[in-house]
Formats: structure tokens, C-alpha cells, sequence
């Protein structure tokens, strides 16, 4: 009967561990929201922030987990940004330092400004336990909208985010990580 039960765990996480790294979310649609939050830590977040910042898929960004000693203007002349972008629609977080910070980071600043949508930016191998944390900290009265940013993630990567992603899906779930 152990045996049996350990077998079907293990299918189960081997199958699910399929699915998370064959089905690495894209980038969303077009539709717009109140705000996009880009997380720091991998390439083309930024970029693609910005990307829809231009198009107006929403009027406020927060890049969340940056660095104390970075400034607007150093990231405006890395992403060849007017300087004007940045003073009028982009808020540079700088607090988070992990997945859980950059939600908390980002909740404060979503309260502050009402918004009542949000578009997550980050990398597609992080997005699913990103918004997981981002939703958990908003609550039900926020939307996340994920968009994943392509990356290439290694075996070893992948396998560490899937097994965060599951602890923490199991922590929240049985309210132990809140």
C-alpha cells in the first residue's frame, strides 16, 4: 500500500514536472490592464515592459527589485528610453529581493495606486510560481495577467523552480506560508 501510494507521487510529479517545463507560459495578449509590473533578474523583462508601456497596454509600470544604486536615468540610457518615460510612468521598486519580497513590494504599490489589473512580467520559467505569489498577496480583488518573457532555462533551474513552485502551492494551500 506504501509502495503503491509513493508510485503514484512520483508519477505525479514526474508527469507535472512534464507539463510545467513543455508548457512554459508566453507572452499574454493584448489586452490591456492598469498597470504592468516587471520583476528584476532576467533578461528582456525590462525590455518587454517597456515594449508595452509604449503600446499602452497600461499607464503606470513598476520594475520591482532593483537595486538601491541604480538610478532612472542609468536605465533610461541601458534601454535607450527618454528620460520622460521614466519621470512620468515608471516606479522603480527597490525592497524586494526574492519572488515573495516582489510581491509584497508590488501589493504596496498596486494599493497605493488602486489599480484593480496588473500585468506581471517575468521569465517564463519563473512566471507560474511569480503569479502565484503575486496573486496570494493581492487578493481576489486584483487580476494577474501573467506574461512570460522567453528564456533558457537549464534542467537544474527548472527543476528547482518546479519544486518551489509545489512547496509553495502546498504551503498556501494548508495556510502555512502566508
Amino acid at each position: 500500500m506504501i509502495r503503491r501510494l509513493v508510485a503514484l507521487i512520483a508519477l505525479a510529479w514526474v508527469l507535472g514536472f512534464g507539463w510545467f517545463m513543455l508548457a512554459l507560459p508566453g507572452p499574454a495578449d493584448a489586452r490591456p490592464t492598469d498597470a504592468i509590473v516587471v520583476l528584476t533578474g532576467g533578461a528582456g523583462r525590462i525590455d518587454r515592459g517597456l515594449e508595452l508601456l509604449r503600446a499602452r497596454a497600461a499607464k503606470r509600470m513598476l520594475v520591482s527589485g532593483v537595486d538601491p544604486k541604480v538610478r532612472p536615468i542609468d536605465l533610461a540610457v541601458e534601454y535607450k528610453t527618454p528620460p520622460a518615460l521614466f519621470a512620468c510612468c515608471i516606479d522603480l521598486g527597490r525592497e524586494a529581493v526574492d519572488t515573495r519580497s516582489n510581491a509584497e513590494e508590488t501589493r504596496d504599490w498596486v494599493r497605493r495606486h488602486g489599480y484593480k489589473s496588473v500585468r506581471l512580467v517575468t521569465s517564463d520559467w519563473h512566471l507560474r510560481r511569480a503569479r502565484l505569489e503575486l496573486a496570494y498577496a493581492l487578493g481576489p480583488d486584483v487580476t494577474v495577467e501573467g506574461d512570460g518573457v522567453a528564456g533558457n532555462p537549464r534542467a537544474p533551474l527548472l527543476l528547482a523552480e518546479y519544486n518551489k513552485y509545489l512547496l509553495r502551492r502546498f504551503a498556501l494551500a494548508f495556510g502555512l506560508g502566508g
